[in-house]
Formats: structure tokens, C-alpha cells, sequence
């Protein structure tokens, strides 16, 4: 079987910027957008609308500029209008070379949103066609209202095609706007659309109102379409786009494609866009979720000690993730002995039903355990075969109070020598963190990680009194650490999340000693 080349346009910065509630800065654009072209190797990216707004005009400037000294600017394309000559010149104006131009796709869009008949509307197109190429600039055509255009007027949508498709456009885009459509009915529309235009290059548009824009994405390409339409993280209207990490995976492994994608990248690409955008990654989302390879029951521990029986061809590593084992009231001996492995604590059978008792107790009271908190628990548990804490809180004090920033002043033990240091913050825990990086500059001459993320919860089933549950994750030199501090005081449980990570980072440096 021939292997097929499917070409990706990314919208993320386009298309998924319409998700209720998200808008991104000019310079969150441009770091998103430097990422998919310069890391996930993405062959287009969507950035945004003409004539919507001075900070959208700054935005398609500045990505275009990148893109131009990385020779890449040729994939940059802006959504524009069928208004004359002045999308066109918006365009221009921010030195981008890709039109891609909103039409109706259906003659209900066509009649009661312009009151245009079809000629008019193809007089329109033609015009703003003739001017852009003008201009030296490349059009392809968005049909909007496609999907119902071929249910309910499909005449209508082989008339604008008829006149459009020999005048220059090089790609004719057809969405699924309201997301109504099943796989059966792409292949049926897409198929008839090839036979009438074989020689024509057609994009999909999915979107996600009835969970169907990945099935839909990959019936397209099943029949016969050469690029499809993704946001991060299933950005969009409504309900979303199809996710760009799903749709991936889906068209290598189960349609044997090909695509540029960098796979590799999809984890980070995914983190910096939930961050800017504030809509947070469901855990169980497949690929890009947190919890989705991590094996929870303790029989799946156990075949995959024996020969791998309960992993696919979605391995961690093709993501630049790694498989975790949870550690809870179901994890079972073979999940907890596969975490020991790797943190290379070696305990008899007898020590290892202790801790796997104490793990137990925990997840029947709904507490999270990683494998982080692992040789806390063996120490507590054992009293023994567990690394002492080399970085040790001696004591502390944070205050605030109104018209005055929050400080700290805190003394630590580190390797047996105390240190004392204050600072000030925009936060308690903010002005402790300084004074932990002081200590760390001044007298170790060392860096301190970087904190990545910063997320409190109650543990679920928790009331509005229960602990708090504090996630914090910490960039060390490339190295991505997570650890959680449980406290009824959520600066308390931060804290114990952050001496968590010093241990670890500690005890790896004296083992290197």
C-alpha cells in the first residue's frame, strides 16, 4: 500500500482563539506559533482574521517577521473576507502571503446572510480572487456551510465550484461549520467532490459537536483529501476542532500516513497552549492527558513486567512522555514493586506488604500517591532503607498585611549546614520560594528549578475544610519534576511539595558523589 501524505494546518491561533472565554496576547501568538512551525514542524498554521483588531494586526506581524528568517513564512495564512480589496491589503500589510478566503458554501448562507444570488456571490469571489493575486498573494477558499450545502443545496455548491475552480485558487477548504456530519456521509460528499474536481487539492474542517471531528477527519483523508484542520488541544468553537495529537496518531497508526508532525513535541506544544488559553486538559485526553500512561490497576503492572501485554503502539516515549504506575488501593504488589524498581529501592517481601497496606489505607481515603511520595511512605512505614532528608525546614515565618508585600523569613538544613534568609514576594509562598533561591545562589553557588505549574485541590470527596492538596511542578534544567504536599494550610502543603522536590534533586546529587 502506497503511503499517503496528508498535509496539517494547524488553527489554533485562528479557529481555536474562538473558544468561549480564551484570547490570546500578541506575544503568547508568537510563542505558540514559533513552536508549531519551528518545533512541531506543523506544514501550515491558521493565525488569525484580517481586520479584527489592532493587537490581532501586531500578532500576524510578528509571526509573519519570524517566520520570514526561518524561511517558513509561505505557511502562514490569515482568514479573510469576500470584501473588496480590503482583507487583501490587511493582509499585505502584514507582510503575509497566504489568503485564505471565507465563501458560502451553502446556498442558506448564501441567500439570507449576504441576500446575494450565487452569481453575485461568485462576482464577488472572483474579484477579491483577481485582486490578491494582484498582490503576489496565494488564495485558498474556505466553503462555510459546506457539510449542509451537499445535504441540502448540493447544485448550488458545484455552481461556485464550477466557476472558481480553474481561476488560481490553490486550495479548496470544506468544513463541517456546525459539526452535523458522520464518517459515512464524508466519504460519501468528499468522494463526490473528487469525482467532479479530481485534480483539485480540498481540505477538511472538522468540528466537534457530535464527537465525531476525528472519525470525520480521518474518513476525509480515507477519501481522497489531501490536508486536514486541527487546533491544540481540540480548541474551537462550541464544542472544538479536531485535536491535532489525536488526529496525528490516528492517521499513522491506523491509516499508515505520513505528516511532518514532530511527535515528540506534541506534549510540550499542548502545555504552553493550555497554560495561555486557561482551558485546562481533561487527564484522560488520549495522548496529551496526564493520566494516560499511567497504569493504575496492579495486574496491568504485572503484564507489562512479563512481556508488555497491556501496552499499544502509543508508548510514552514516541511523545517525550515516560509510563507511570499509580500508586493507590488498587495498585497491588507488582505496581508498587515496578515504582521501587525505578527509584532503585530494594525491600524484602515483608517491607513490601507494609508499604503496599499503608498505599492501600491511603487510596481509601481518596488521597493521590506518586512516585514521588514513594520513599516518604517507605521511610515512614520502615523507619528504615529510605534516604534521610538532606534539605531540612528549620523553622519559618510568613506574614502579609494590607498595603505591604508578603515575606518570609525562613532558616533550612541542607546536608547538615542551616541557612537563613528572608525575602518579599507577590505572595507568602512567592517571598518563601525567594528566599530559597537566595540561600540556594548565595551560599551553593547553585540554580534553583523553575516553577512550571502550581495547581491546589481539594482531594476529591474533600469538603471546603479538608486538606488541601497542593501539585506543583518544577522545570530542573529540562527535567520535569511533580510533587504534591498535603496540608489543611495550602502555603504548608506548597511548602512540603517544594522540600519534596529539594530531596529528590539531593539525594540524586550525593548518589553521584
Amino acid at each position: 500500500m502506497e503511503t499517503k501524505f496528508v498535509e496539517i494546518l494547524d488553527s489554533t491561533l485562528r479557529d481555536g482563539e474562538q473558544t468561549n472565554g480564551v484570547s490570546f496576547l500578541p506575544h503568547e501568538k508568537l510563542i505558540i506559533a514559533r513552536m508549531l512551525l519551528g518545533e512541531l514542524n506543523v506544514d501550515r498554521i491558521e493565525v488569525g482574521s484580517a481586520r479584527v483588531s489592532d493587537g490581532e494586526k501586531e500578532a500576524v506581524k510578528m509571526i509573519c517577521r519570524y517566520a520570514a528568517q526561518i524561511d517558513r513564512l509561505e505557511r502562514v495564512e490569515v482568514l479573510g473576507f469576500v470584501d473588496g480589496t480590503k482583507s487583501v491589503d490587511w493582509i499585505a500589510d502584514c507582510g503575509c502571503q497566504t489568503l485564505n478566503l471565507l465563501a458560502k458554501g451553502s446556498l442558506k448562507h448564501c441567500q439570507q446572510q449576504l441576500g446575494k444570488t450565487l452569481e453575485e456571490h461568485i462576482a464577488d469571489i472572483s474579484q477579491t480572487v483577481h485582486y490578491a493575486r494582484s498582490k503576489g498573494i496565494v488564495v485558498n477558499l474556505y466553503l462555510e456551510d459546506w457539510s449542509n450545502g451537499m445535504k441540502e443545496s448540493p447544485d448550488y455548491v458545484y455552481g461556485l465550484m464550477d466557476a472558481l475552480v480553474d481561476t488560481g485558487i490553490r486550495r479548496f477548504m470544506l468544513p463541517d461549520t456546525l459539526g452535523i456530519m458522520n464518517p459515512l456521509q464524508v466519504i460519501d460528499y468528499m468522494r463526490k467532490m473528487l469525482k467532479r474536481y479530481p485534480d483539485t487539492h480540498f481540505d477538511f474542517h472538522a468540528h466537534n459537536d457530535y464527537d465525531l471531528a476525528v472519525s470525520n477527519s480521518l474518513a476525509a483523508v480515507y477519501s481522497g483529501a489531501r490536508g486536514l484542520h486541527v487546533t491544540v488541544n481540540g480548541l474551537g468553537e462550541r464544542c472544538g476542532n479536531a485535536p491535532l495529537s489525536s488526529v496525528q496518531v490516528i492517521l499513522k497508526d491506523q491509516f499508515l500516513a505520513h505528516t511532518n508532525i514532530c511527535e515528540d513535541k506534541l506534549n510540550a506544544v499542548s502545555h504552553v497552549v493550555e497554560s495561555y488559553s486557561g482551558i485546562a486538559v481533561a487527564p484522560n485526553q488520549p495522548i496529551i492527558g496526564d493520566n494516560v500512561f499511567t497504569q493504575v490497576a496492579g495486574v496491568h503492572a504485572d503484564g507489562d513486567k512479563k512481556d508488555r501485554l497491556y501496552q499499544n503502539a502509543l508508548v510514552p516515549e514516541r511523545f517525550g512522555r515516560r509510563r507511570e504506575y499509580a500508586l493507590g488501593k488498587t495498585s497491588g504488589k507488582a505496581n508498587i514493586a515496578k515504582n521501587l524498581e525505578e527509584l532503585g529501592l530494594e525491600l524484602t517481601p515483608e517491607q513490601q506488604r507494609r508499604v503496599t497496606e499503608r498505599i492501600t489505607e491511603l487510596g481509601d481515603k481518596k488521597e493521590i500517591v506518586t512516585q514521588e511520595d514513594l520513599p516518604y511512605i517507605v521511610s515512614d512505614v520502615l523507619k528504615h532503607d529510605a534516604p534521610e532528608d538532606k534539605v531540612k525546614l528549620v523553622s519559618y515565618v510568613v506574614s502579609t498585611a494590607y498595603g505591604l508585600k508578603p515575606g518570609a523569613n525562613i532558616k533550612v538544613e541542607i546536608n547538615g549546614q542551616q541557612y537563613e534568609a528572608s525575602a518579599t514576594g507577590d505572595g507568602q509562598y512567592d517571598a518563601f520560594v525567594k528566599s530559597l533561591r537566595y540561600i540556594y545562589k548565595k551560599y551553593l553557588d547553585r540554580t534553583f528549578p523553575i516553577l512550571q505549574n502550581y495547581a491546589v485541590t481539594i482531594p476529591p470527596g474533600g469538603r471546603t475544610d479538608a486538606l488541601v492538596q497542593t501539585v506543583i511542578t518544577w522545570n530542573d534544567n529540562g527535567r520535569l519534576l511533580r510533587t504534591r504536599g498535603l496540608d489543611a494550610d495550602q502555603t504548608e502543603a506548597a511548602i512540603k511539595a517544594t522540600f519534596k522536590m529539594l530531596n529528590i534533586i539531593e539525594n540524586e546529587l550525593n548518589q553521584m558523589l
